[in-house]
């Protein structure tokens, strides 16, 4: 993420900002970060190669699939972020906050990162989601080389993950009963040169 500004904003100017913007701005204790250099080519791509293998039309089983422009309330980073996809298996529950609507029960989040925001992902946004009490599911993507790492939380609290770093490799979604190949997830994105693509021999 790139900073907006140097100054400090109160809460009540980063609502302001967010009302008579159409980019996605996050705050974070008084500073405001632009999200909008996040979206390159391969970032967009990944997100649209997405939407077809999570269920295809996820309201015939009662669930929802969002896109990135949906706020989601999170107690511990407050007031609310933006992940890249959100789905849940249930009524959505939102509260207005700010003069918009942010979703306060999300089940499966997606983050599709690139270098600059790998650590983020993996780390204090990670921790930062585990405070919402619905939240059982999370994919990493990343957009630089072919690699998700999958996280579901068991009965115990414990958080379960496994890793896949080969266009042969797939994982099962939980929350949406759905199988996502990673061949399919990359479908038309370009590497950089320096990465070189592998598939399982069959």
């Amino acid at each position: 993420m790139s900073t907006q500004a140097r100054r400090r904003y109160t809460l009540e100017e980063y609502f302001a900002l967010e009302l008579a913007s159409e980019e996605r701005y996050e705050y974070f204790g008084g500073e405001v970060f632009d999200l909008s250099g996040d979206s390159t080519l391969a970032h967009c791509q990944i997100i649209s190669n997405l939407v077809l293998p999570l269920g295809g039309d996820p309201r015939s089983r009662g669930c929802h699939l969002y896109l990135s422009h949906l706020r989601i309330k999170v107690p511990a980073a407050p007031p609310y972020r933006y992940a890249d996809l959100t789905a849940l298996c249930e009524a959505p529950r939102c509260e207005i906050i700010g003069g918009v609507d942010a979703l306060t029960n999300p089940s499966l989040i997606v983050e599709v990162f690139s270098p600059s925001t790998e650590g983020y992902d993996r780390g204090d946004k990670f921790t930062h989601y585990k405070s919402i009490d619905s939240f059982t599911e999370y994919l990493l993507i990343a957009q630089h080389r072919p690699h998700a790492t999958h996280y579901v939380r068991a009965e115990t609290g414990m958080w379960m993950y496994e890793e896949i770093n080969d266009l042969g490799g797939s994982l099962r979604l939980a929350t949406l009963d759905c199988q996502l190949d990673l061949s399919e997830v990359y479908q038309d994105v370009e590497f950089p040169r320096s990465v070189t693509p592998t598939r399982r021999a069959p």
